[in-house]
């Protein structure tokens, strides 16, 4: 018997159903999704976050409101982790320090979360350990320290 592939939530739209961060604070949502995922109804505001453009994706079919590479891990920092899990601790601590170190390239990512909902897109396949998840938790503190 052949069964036809179903496609499951993947888990950036778990972290955007059922996360509480979802909720956001003082009304502020911030969403995560793959950019190999259809856009959501909620999505809101949708942005690419990487510096790189995701493989396998023509620009054309990917929805998007804007890209903000200043946003996105530095390249000799991004090299260094290469998505090895066992280095996540130390590039969550490297990651939110270049964060903090660039407030003018969050600014408008900032005001665009005050505004309404954003969604931060992304090509990471290990959702867990990726970029996307530390950018969030910046985001939320900077709206809570208003």
């Amino acid at each position: 018997m052949s069964r036809e592939p179903v496609e499951l939530a993947s888990p950036p739209c778990l972290l955007g159903e059922l996360d509480p961060a979802w909720s956001g604070l003082g009304g502020a949502r911030i969403g995560l999704r793959r950019a190999y995922e259809l856009p959501g109804p909620d999505d809101g505001w949708r942005v690419l976050v990487d510096r790189l453009w995701p493989r396998g994706v023509a620009k054309a079919a990917l929805p998007l409101d804007d890209w903000m590479k200043a946003v996105a891990p530095s390249p000799g920092l991004r090299r260094w982790y290469g998505h090895d899990p066992v280095h996540w601790d130390e590039f969550r601590r490297r990651y939110a320090a270049e964060l903090a170190a660039a407030p003018d390239a969050l600014a408008p990512l900032l005001a665009r979360c005050r505004q309404g909902p954003v969604t931060l897109v992304f090509g990471a396949h290990d959702v867990a350990h990726s970029h996307p998840v530390v950018l969030r938790e910046h985001l939320l503190a900077r709206l809570a320290d208003r």
